[in-house]
Parts: structure tokens; C-alpha cells; sequence
């Protein structure tokens, strides 16, 4: 009875493995007038989502770079009228000096990136994929632009928010008397 059993045992297993081996996935290649697959188009959506959003990004960083000179000017002011009021301006001047060096670092950077933007290879006009492995080396480039812009900043940007918060909470302007 033994033997039976681990003889039936035996088929079940091999009939098993050979039903296991079988492809049960059917493969067909694609002629040159089919339309793309939509594995094809998700990766081309995708493809113009990221880089429309890595227009964005470089947009808004050329627009802060527009804006650079008249807030670091304002920023100044604000710390020399505090100074001639005898306020400690140490740390605000420290982070406006640092904010002020990284902008010089990283402009060069930006005006870079102007190619790639210019150029968009892989990207029609209107941002539509025309070329998926172009369109992959632009992305991928305009993502390290953006990523060295990042790094040129070093969150000095931040720290001058930061340290223009801590300023006005240590020296509230003064509040205008009311009369009773």
C-alpha cells in the first residue's frame, strides 16, 4: 500500500513540474504600423510629466533668480536700519552673506540648464515625446541641473528665513500707542 501511494505521489509531482515548465504566456512582436502599446504610451506620459514638471522647477528658480538682487537689498536694509538701532544682526548678516555666495555659485549652473530647456531633444514643442531614449537623456540631465542647483544653495536659503524669523521674534516692531 505504501509503494502505491508514493508511486501516485511521484506522477502528481512530475506531472506537476512538467505542467509548471509550459509558457502559458503567448509572445508576438509588433509591426512597424501597430499602434504602441500601452506600456509604451504610460512610459511616454510619464516621461512628459516629469518633464513638464522639471520645467516648472527651473521656471520658478529662474523667477527667485529674477528676484534675487531687489530681496537681497531689502534684506540689507532691514538688517542695517536694526544695526543703527543697536540689534545684534550677527546671525541675519551671516546667512544673507551665505545666501548671496550660493546664489553666485549656483547662477552659472541655472544659465546652464538654458540648453537643455532650448534644446528639449526627445520633447516636441508642446513637451510630447518623440524620441523615448533622447527624451530619457534630457530628463535625466535636467534632473542633475536641477539636483546641482540644489547642492550650489546648500538650504542657505532656509537658513535665511530661519534666521530672519528668529530676528523679528527676538525684536518685534515696535506697536503704535492707542489711545484710551
Amino acid at each position: 500500500m505504501k509503494n502505491i501511494f508514493r508511486k501516485s505521489i511521484m506522477i502528481a509531482l512530475v506531472a506537476a513540474l512538467a505542467v509548471a515548465s509550459l509558457p502559458l504566456v503567448r509572445v508576438a512582436a509588433a509591426a512597424e504600423n501597430d499602434p504602441p502599446s500601452p506600456s509604451t504610451e504610460a512610459s511616454h506620459e510619464r516621461l512628459e510629466r516629469i518633464w513638464a514638471r522639471q520645467l516648472r522647477i527651473y521656471e520658478r528658480i529662474g523667477n527667485g533668480f529674477e528676484r534675487a538682487d531687489t530681496f537681497v537689498d531689502r534684506v540689507q536694509e532691514l538688517i542695517d536700519r536694526a544695526a543703527q538701532n543697536d540689534k545684534d544682526v550677527s546671525a541675519v548678516q551671516a546667512a544673507l552673506d551665505a545666501f548671496e555666495a550660493a546664489l553666485k555659485e549656483a547662477h552659472p549652473v541655472y544659465e546652464s540648464g538654458k540648453g537643455l530647456v532650448n534644446s528639449h531633444q526627445g520633447f516636441d514643442n508642446k513637451g510630447k515625446v518623440t524620441d523615448p531614449e533622447k527624451a530619457k537623456e534630457t530628463v535625466k540631465a535636467m534632473g542633475e541641473k536641477l539636483r546641482e542647483i540644489k547642492e550650489a544653495m546648500d538650504g542657505t536659503g532656509r537658513a535665511l528665513h530661519d534666521a530672519l524669523r528668529t530676528f523679528r521674534e527676538a525684536n518685534p516692531p515696535p506697536q503704535p500707542a492707542r489711545d484710551k
